[in-house]
C-alpha cells in the first residue's frame, strides 16, 4: 500500500474532449480552491509551512503556462464559518466569484461575516454583524442574499444591501421562540496569559439575584471554531431549567489570525488556564453561581479538554465528555483524518516523541480524576475512536468514581448536531439529567 499525499493537486476537466489538464501539480498546498477570476485563474490554499494544517488560505494567481504560481492576497484570516452552534443542518458555500471579485464568509473574533476581495486589493467588508454568516449568494447586479443566524435568532434569510442594511425576507423559526425564554448573550472579555479572551454568560431563567444557582461551563470543538452570539439549543435549554451557562473562546479558537489559533505542541496549557481564568472571573462577576454547583461538558476538543480539566482540578462537581480525545499516542493511525493530524497538532510522534503525545495526554493524568463523569460516543465515530472514550470511562469505573457511558449505535462525530432526532433528544437528556444528580 502507498500512503496518499494530503497535499493536492488542482485540474482543469473539459467535458466535451474529456481532457484532464493539471494546472497546479507540485502538491505544495493543502485546502485548495481553484477559481477563474476576470480572465485569470487564481488558486486559494494554504502551504502549511507556518502553521501547520490550521494555517490559513492565501490567494496565488496561477500562471496556466508555466504552472508556477504569484501570492496576490496575504490572508491572515479564516474562511468559511467556524462559529458554533447546535441548531444547523448540513452547510452553505463560503466563497462565490462575480465578476472580478471573490466574496466570502469569514470568522473574525466572535462572528462570521461576508467580506469580498479583488485580487491584488484590500478586502472589504460586506456585511458584518453579531453572530453568523451561514450561507450567500451574490447575482450578477450585486444583489445579495444571506441565511444568518443574528440577533439570537435561529437561521433566516436575509438581503443585505449597500451600507449593510439589511432587509429580514423570512421569519420561518420566530414562532419556534416566540413563547420560550432566550437568556440574553452578556459579554465578559477577560485578559489571560497575554491574551483577551472574549466570552459570555447566559443567565438562569426567573433570575433572582438574591439566590444561588447551579452553573455550566460549555467548551466549544476544534480548537479552531469559536463560540459567538449564536443560538444553541443545548445552553438555552440549560438556562430554563435554572443554570447560569457560560462559555469561552480559548487560544487556539478560530477568528482571531493566525497566531491566536497557534495552539500546536500546546494543548492543555495555555488553552487551561484561560479557561480556568474565564471561569474565574464568571464566579467573581456573578456571585450568585454556588461554586460548589459546577458542570463542565464539551465535545471533541472539548472533550479532550473535558477530560483534562478532570485531571487537574477538583473544583467541578460533576463533569460530561462527549467524543473525546482521552489518549494521543492510541489515537494515532485510528482515525479517519488521517495520522498527520494528531503529529501536527501534538508536534510529535510515536516514533520519536511518544512521551510528549503522553504528556498531553488526559490519561496521564487518570488517577487526579474524581469528579462524577459521564462518557458519551458514537459507535460509528470514526474522528475520535470510542476507544477515546472508554479509557477515560474504565478509569474512573476502576478506583469507584462515579461514572456513565452512553454508547450511539448507528451515530458518528456529528451526534448533536446532525444525528437522529431521537438520539439527539437522548445525549441531551443524558447530558441534563447528570448535572441534575449532581448540580441540584
Amino acid at each position: 500500500m502507498v500512503r496518499k499525499p494530503w497535499r493536492q493537486k488542482a485540474y482543469c476537466y473539459d467535458p466535451e474532449t474529456e481532457i484532464n489538464d493539471c494546472l497546479y501539480e507540485k502538491k505544495e498546498m493543502d485546502s485548495l480552491g481553484v477559481f477563474p477570476i476576470g480572465d485569470k485563474v487564481y488558486i486559494l490554499g494554504s502551504e502549511c509551512k507556518r502553521y501547520g494544517m490550521n494555517e490559513n488560505q492565501y490567494l496565488y494567481e496561477l500562471d496556466p503556462a508555466t504552472k508556477e504560481t504569484i501570492l496576490v492576497w496575504a490572508n491572515e484570516e479564516s474562511i468559511g464559518s467556524s462559529m458554533g452552534s447546535d441548531c444547523r443542518y448540513g452547510k452553505g458555500k463560503a466563497i462565490k466569484v462575480i465578476g472580478d471579485t471573490l466574496y466570502f464568509i469569514t470568522t473574525r473574533r466572535t462572528g462570521s461575516h461576508l467580506y469580498k476581495v479583488k485580487p491584488g486589493e484590500e478586502e472589504v467588508c460586506v456585511i458584518e454583524k453579531a453572530g453568523s454568516v451561514d450561507d450567500f449568494d451574490v447575482n450578477e447586479n450585486g444583489e445579495i442574499l444571506t441565511v444568518a443566524m443574528w440577533d439570537g435568532k435561529l437561521q433566516e434569510v436575509y438581503g443585505v444591501e449597500a451600507e449593510q442594511k439589511v432587509t429580514v425576507y423570512t421569519r420561518l423559526n420566530e414562532s419556534v421562540l416566540s413563547d420560550t425564554y432566550v437568556a440574553r448573550y452578556e459579554k465578559i472579555t477577560v485578559c489571560s496569559q497575554g491574551q483577551e479572551i472574549d466570552g459570555w454568560v447566559l443567565q438562569p431563567k426567573g433570575y433572582d439575584s438574591t439566590k444561588k444557582y447551579p452553573a455550566i461551563l460549555d467548551i466549544h470543538g476544534g480548537p479552531k471554531t469559536a463560540y459567538g452570539e449564536i443560538f444553541y439549543h443545548e445552553m438555552q435549554l440549560w438556562a430554563n431549567m435554572g443554570y447560569f451557562v457560560f462559555f469561552c473562546n480559548p487560544f487556539g479558537s478560530d477568528g482571531r489570525g493566525n497566531d491566536f489559533t497557534e495552539i500546536r505542541g500546546r494543548y492543555g496549557t495555555i488553552d487551561y488556564d484561560n479557561i480556568m481564568d474565564f471561569t474565574d472571573a464568571v464566579l467573581e462577576k456573578y456571585p450568585q453561581i454556588d461554586e460548589k454547583k459546577l458542570g463542565v461538558t464539551g465535545g471533541s476538543y472539548g472533550g479532550f479538554m473535558t477530560n483534562w480539566i478532570i485531571g487537574h482540578t477538583d473544583r467541578f462537581a460533576a463533569a460530561a465528555t462527549q467524543r473525546s480525545i482521552s489518549n494521543w499516542v492510541s489515537f494515532w493511525g485510528v482515525s479517519d483524518i488521517g495520522p498527520d493530524w494528531g503529529t501536527d497538532h501534538q508536534m510529535a510522534d510515536i516514533y520519536d516523541s511518544a512521551d510528549v503525545l503522553w504528556e498531553h495526554s488526559p490519561m496521564k493524568y487518570a488517577k487526579n480524576m474524581r469528579t462524577p463523569t459521564l462518557i458519551i460516543h458514537s459507535e460509528e465515530d470514526y474522528r475520535c475512536p470510542v476507544d477515546q472514550g472508554f479509557q477515560i470511562y474504565t478509569t474512573l469505573a476502576e478506583r469507584g468514581i462515579p461514572a456513565r457511558m452512553c454508547l450511539f449505535k448507528g451515530e458518528n462525530h456529528e451526534l448533536s448536531r446532525s444525528g437522529k432526532p431521537g438520539h439527539r433528544v437522548r445525549r441531551l437528556k443524558e447530558i441534563t439529567e447528570w448535572m441534575e444528580q449532581y448540580l441540584k
